[in-house]
């Protein structure tokens, strides 16, 4: 089978191992099995990853050098025939990517729009991988809006492309329960974990395609800045479930003697509940620093100042006066 692998970011990673794995294993047992064969034409089924598609090099770090991708990273270790186009709408593109004559290509967190012909391009088409539970999350960001809404649980899903916003049919779905404090970046590596396998089952087994329901349908728009800030007159729980949503990034954040100051992790206490009618800041009691908000107060655990590393609360505190 020939794939091509389109993604970027850590999240695709650990599917393009498992998809690397599988051909070096695959490749291994063919040319032991075709060395005590006669006939070795006959060996001709094993998992091919003929190009990665992989978005353009970007500045980064202080310096502002340009870096390639996680995925164009791990794709050149591997000797991989890496494209990276800036868009896949010009003619030229299209038939680049039709001429590598593939089976299906496999998308993780590409971060380009697919066009049409790209859709339609192999026998097979193009299949995705989607940390949601769909049609609930369709879009940009559904981990961080599933942790932010406080949902319960999620999934991963495998669905097959088609020209809407994540709105394809379903090729299999594995639902994730979500333990209790677990933050966005927790939770985004143990679902780039779980779908490894998922797209290699998918791979091996072409399961029958299941339509999405459009009851439930929510979007996960991207995440602006104002939308990082905290809004202390909101209950505790949803302050909670803004920072652990928005942990390590962007960061939720709110202002404390002139500067942005973001929290990280955070604990919610109901004791004390009249909150106190006061601009919001850094105070202390018994218990440690906190913060009033609508129904109690809350205590941050870890902090960062503008261009400073993260600390621990007594770390932090070291440094202000609450």
């Amino acid at each position: 089978m020939r794939i091509v692998f389109m993604g970027t970011p850590e999240f695709a990673l650990p599917t393009l191992k498992a998809l690397i794995q599988a051909q070096k294993r695959e490749s291994a047992m063919s040319a032991r099995s075709a060395a005590s064969c006669e006939n070795q034409e006959i060996f001709t089924g094993a998992l091919e990853i003929v190009a990665v598609y992989t978005q353009p090099p970007r500045p980064a770090g202080r310096g502002q050098k340009e870096t390639p991708s996680p995925v164009h990273q791990l794709a050149l270790e591997h000797g991989l025939n890496v494209y990276t186009p800036v868009s896949l709408k010009s003619p030229e593109a299209q038939a680049e990517f039709i001429n590598h004559k593939a089976d299906i290509a496999v998308v993780v967190a590409y971060g380009l729009l697919l066009p049409k012909p790209i859709l339609g391009a192999y026998p097979r088409g193009c299949i995705n991988v989607h940390p949601s539970k769909l049609p609930r999350w369709r879009g940009a960001a559904p981990i961080q809006r599933t942790i932010m809404a406080g949902d319960k649980e999620t999934a991963i899903c495998i669905m097959q492309m088609d020209e809407g916003l994540d709105t394809g049919d379903i090729l299999l779905q594995k639902d994730v329960s979500i333990p209790g404090g677990m933050n966005a970046g927790a939770l985004h590596d143990w679902l780039a974990k779980d779908a490894a396998p998922m797209v290699i089952e998918v791979l091996e087994t072409n399961p029958t395609a299941k339509k999405q329901s459009e009851i439930g349908v929510e979007y996960a728009r991207k995440i602006t800045k104002e939308e990082c800030r905290i809004d202390w007159n909101q209950p505790g729980e949803s302050i909670c479930n803004q920072i652990r949503g928005l942990s390590p990034y962007p960061g939720a954040w709110f202002e404390h003697q002139g500067e942005a100051i973001k929290i990280f992790s955070a604990r919610h206490s109901r004791e004390n509940g009249n909150p106190e009618k006061l601009d919001p800041g850094l105070r202390r009691d018994d218990s440690g620093v906190y913060i009033p908000c609508s129904d109690g107060r809350i205590y941050p655990l870890e902090l960062q100042r503008p261009g400073k590393k993260r600390m621990k609360v007594s770390e932090f505190m070291a440094g202000f006066k609450p």
